[in-house]
């Protein structure tokens, strides 16, 4: 299994201080206080990219992102942080113009659930600014654009456990409808909701599992 050039598209759960672009909070660092995660070598993205010989082109994750626009405590994040606003920002810098791009990883939906951004519902087209602003037509969105703006790649949606079912079984179903894989992990061993280094690997593992499959 290798996955070639790869992009990460991800929350805190795929950061790392100084492995993400500068601006991006990083909620991971060389700190393993309290969840005993201190080295890059740790995260699950790591692993993964190492195992497979893979090469990572960029990890565009930021601690606290959202996939829709809208973020804790109603924040606009249409032109910081979403997952929607991360990628369009890329695109209009010819940034997949200059770097050629295989897979796709978006690790993403746990901020929408535990922010109670609003939900909406799942639409597959005509989006209009305030679709973008809830979740599920925000998730639409965002996979429709990474399949016209990187047609070749494979993309791969990765859904957190213990979080909403709308927001769960919307991604599923997005996927589905868009023809992408995605893998739901189970039981990830975590503190203060965030995976610790067993968490981590077990997400790897569970991906392995899920392309397998």
């Amino acid at each position: 299994m290798e996955f070639k050039n790869t992009l990460i598209i991800g929350d805190s759960y795929s950061t790392f201080l100084g492995f993400i672009p500068r601006h991006n909070a990083a909620y991971y660092y060389d700190n393993p206080e309290p969840h005993g995660l201190s080295k890059v070598e740790q995260t699950w993205w790591h692993q993964l990219i190492t195992e497979t010989s893979s090469n990572l082109v960029l990890n565009d994750s930021w601690s606290g992102s959202c996939i829709c626009h809208t973020g804790y405590d109603g924040e606009d994040c249409s032109e910081t942080s979403s997952f929607v606003y991360r990628l369009e920002k890329y695109n209009s810098q010819g940034f997949f113009k200059e770097n050629h791009i295989d897979t796709v990883f978006v690790f993403g939906g746990t901020n929408d659930s535990w922010s109670g951004a609003p939900r909406g519902e799942l639409k597959f087209s005509d989006w209009t600014k305030e679709d973008l602003y809830k979740v599920q037509p925000a998730t639409c969105y965002l996979i429709n654009r990474l399949k016209e703006i990187l047609p070749n790649a494979e993309i791969i949606w990765l859904i957190n456990c213990d979080i909403s079912e709308t927001i769960t079984e919307g991604a599923k179903k997005a996927c589905e409808h868009y023809g992408i894989k995605y893998i739901h992990f189970e039981n990830i061993d975590k503190i203060d909701g965030h995976p610790t280094p067993m968490g981590m690997t077990q997400i790897k593992e569970q991906i392995y599992g899920g392309l397998d499959k």
